[in-house]
């Protein structure tokens, strides 16, 4: 049987936690400072546009962050550390890190302020902590009448349930759906093993095979991430 909302066990280490940070990114994006600035975090870095590099990489240009994201709990969900930190390439400057919520839109900074303990006792934890963009029901795929056709967030609310129908077989479409944006959340262990790697590989074989643009599977992505690791529909 499917649980859409997951169960999960609490445990709290001894000593410090483990904790690594999981990045997409592309052949030009700079993504040193990880090491430079956050050394005693352990990081897996995926280059998404460059499929013959020696780098680590994913196999296919598709579907952003989700690809990388999903990549990394398929291969290591026998050896996850106690937290995993899904993070975006940019470090800061209100350009492309506009949706970091820290001084100078910094992830270094997010990062050395973030409570592990939190996140352990909670499972999962949205790096925004700014309700806009994403709250609080920006989704309704039901809506009546529908959107403007040339709203993007539209397209999305259209395309929602057959998402959702291929991830979450025998669940009901929620009438609407709230999560801050923008993709960027830190994970424990347990939370991750809530669901089977089975059900991971389903939600990578959706994001493989869909005909949306990656923006859009991106946005939908962008709308699950919090239900898949076992949050409300409305956080």
């Amino acid at each position: 049987m499917f649980f859409l909302f997951t169960r999960r066990d609490v445990i709290i280490p001894r000593g410090p936690p483990t904790k690594t940070i999981v990045m997409a990114k592309t052949v030009t994006e700079d993504t040193e400072w990880v090491q430079q600035e956050l050394p005693d975090w352990e990081s897996t870095i995926y280059v998404v546009n460059n499929q013959t590099t020696e780098l680590l990489h994913t196999t296919i240009n598709k579907g952003r962050e989700g690809n990388a994201y999903l990549n990394y709990i398929m291969e290591n969900y026998d050896n996850l550390r106690d937290i995993t930190v899904f993070l975006h390439a940019h470090r800061n400057g209100s350009l492309y890190a506009w949706h970091n919520d820290a001084p100078g839109h910094d992830n270094v900074l997010t990062l050395k302020a973030l409570q592990l303990n939190y996140v352990l006792k909670e499972g999962y934890v949205n790096l925004r902590c700014r309700t806009k963009p994403g709250c609080p029901v920006p989704i309704q795929p039901f809506r009546d009448p529908p959107g403007d056709p040339s709203n993007p967030e539209t397209v999305v609310e259209q395309n929602l349930p057959e998402a959702w129908n291929y991830m979450f077989p025998g669940v009901p479409v929620p009438h609407a759906i709230g999560v801050a944006c923008c993709a960027q959340f830190a994970v424990s262990k347990q939370q991750i093993r809530a669901r089977p790697r089975e059900e991971y590989e389903r939600i990578f074989q959706w994001l493989m095979e869909t005909t949306l643009s990656d923006w859009y599977s991106g946005r939908i992505m962008e709308y699950l991430w919090h239900i898949i690791f076992g949050q409300g529909v409305q956080q």
